[in-house]
C-alpha cells in the first residue's frame, strides 16, 4: 500500500487529492494497475490528527523497534551529490606515480625549515583531474573543484591559490620533469632507445604579437647576462607557419616525444617562428639528459646517448657523440 497523488484543474488553479491505494493485476491491460483502498481528500484539507491516530493504530502490529524506525525521522540529511569515480581512479594514479612525494621535496631550501607542500601538491592535482576530465579555465576549474567534484583533503579553493601553484610549477618546473620522468620510466619499464617526436602549432586570438626577447635554441628567454651574439630575439607568441592556416594570428609550436609503444614522456612549446632547421626546434639536448639517466640506472656500462633520424635535431649531434649503439634515436614524424 502506499499513498497516491492525483490532480484536478479548476477555477482557483491546481487541487491535490491524497488517497490510500495498492496495485492489482489487470488481466485485460496485462500489467499492474492503481486500487484506490480510501480517500483522504485534498491535500491542503488534510485531517492530520486523524492520519496520527491511524500511524499509531497500525503501529500496535509492529515490534516497538520497527515502529519506532518506520515512524522516526531520520538522522541524516541530504546536502549534496558530486561525482567520484574520475578523481578516486587519478588521485590512486596520482600517488601510484609518486608524483605526491616529488612535489613534496621539490623546490626545497637546502638550509632551514622545509615548507609544507600538502595544499599546494591538492591544488595542483585538482587542475590536473579537471583539465583531464573537464577541461577549462583557471577561474572555472576552481568553481569546479568546489561544487562539481570531490577532491580529497581539498574541499574548496579560490583562484588565487590556483595562480600560486602555477607560479610554484613554472619555478620548478625543471627537476620537476625529471623526477616524474624518472619515476613513470621505472614504473612502466619505459624502453626509450626509440623515441617518434613530432610538431604542431596552435593560434590565438591577438591582435598583436609577444614582445621580441633573446632567446636561445630552445625557446627559453635568455638574462641581461647571457645575451650574445647567437641569441635570437622572438616573442613566444608570435607569426609563424601555422599548421591550422592561420598565418595572420601569433602563435605556438608544440611538440612532443613518445616510445615505440606510443606512451608520451615529454612535451616541448617553442616560440610560434620556430623552425625545423635544427636551430628553432631543439628537443634532443634537453632530452639526452633525461635518456642517460634512465640507461645508466638500468645498464651502466652504456655511453652517452646519440639522437639521430630528425630534421630537427641537427644541433643534438653536436651535444651528443656519435655511439650508435648507445641509443636512443629521435625519429621524427611527418
Amino acid at each position: 500500500m502506499y499513498v497516491k497523488t492525483t490532480k484536478r484543474e479548476n477555477k482557483s488553479g491546481t487541487v491535490r487529492y491524497l488517497h490510500l491505494a495498492h496495485n492489482e493485476w489487470d488481466p485485460a491491460k496485462g500489467r499492474a494497475v492503481p486500487k484506490v483502498l480510501f480517500t483522504f481528500g485534498r491535500e491542503d484539507q488534510l485531517d492530520r490528527d486523524a492520519v496520527r491516530r491511524l500511524v499509531a493504530s497500525l503501529s500496535r502490529l509492529l515490534q516497538p523497534g520497527d515502529a519506532l524506525a518506520a515512524t522516526a525521522a531520520s538522522d541524516l540529511e541530504f546536502v549534496s551529490s558530486v561525482p567520484f569515480g574520475g578523481t578516486y581512479v587519478l588521485d590512486h594514479l596520482w600517488h601510484r606515480l609518486k608524483i605526491d612525494q616529488i612535489v613534496g621535496r621539490v623546490g626545497q631550501p637546502k638550509r632551514g625549515r622545509r615548507r609544507d607542500m600538502t595544499a599546494t601538491e591538492r591544488v595542483l592535482f585538482a587542475l590536473v583531474a579537471n583539465r583531464a576530465l573537464a577541461p577549462s579555465s583557471k577561474l572555472a576549474a576552481a568553481d569546479w573543484i568546489t561544487h562539481d567534484a570531490h577532491i580529497d583533503h581539498l574541499a574548496e579553493v579560490g583562484e588565487q591559490p590556483c595562480y600560486r601553484a602555477m607560479d610554484w610549477l613554472h619555478e620548478v618546473t625543471a627537476d620537476l620533469e625529471k623526477q616524474i620522468f624518472d619515476e613513470v620510466a621505472n614504473l612502466l619499464n619505459l624502453e626509450v632507445d626509440l623515441l617518434f617526436f613530432d610538431t604542431t602549432s596552435t593560434y590565438f586570438e591577438l591582435e598583436e604579437p609577444d614582445e621580441p626577447v633573446a632567446r636561445d635554441d630552445t625557446g627559453r628567454p635568455l638574462g641581461d647576462d647571457q645575451e650574445g651574439n647567437e641569441a635570437k630575439p622572438a616573442g613566444f607568441r608570435t607569426y609563424g607557419k601555422s599548421k591550422d592556416s592561420r598565418d595572420d594570428l601569433p602563435q605556438i609550436v608544440i611538440g612532443m616525444a613518445v616510445t615505440r609503444d606510443g606512451i608520451p614522456v615529454r612535451c616541448w612549446c617553442w616560440p610560434g617562428n620556430a623552425v625545423r632547421d635544427g636551430c628553432g626546434l631543439s628537443p634532443g639536448r634537453a632530452w639526452g639528459v633525461w635518456a642517460e639517466r634512465r640507461r645508466s640506472r638500468r645498464d651502466p656500462a652504456r655511453t652517452v646517448p646519440q639522437l639521430s633520424g630528425s630534421s630537427c635535431a641537427t644541433s643534438v649531434a653536436s651535444a651528443c657523440p656519435r655511439t650508435p649503439a648507445a641509443g636512443p634515436r629521435l625519429v621524427h614524424t611527418s
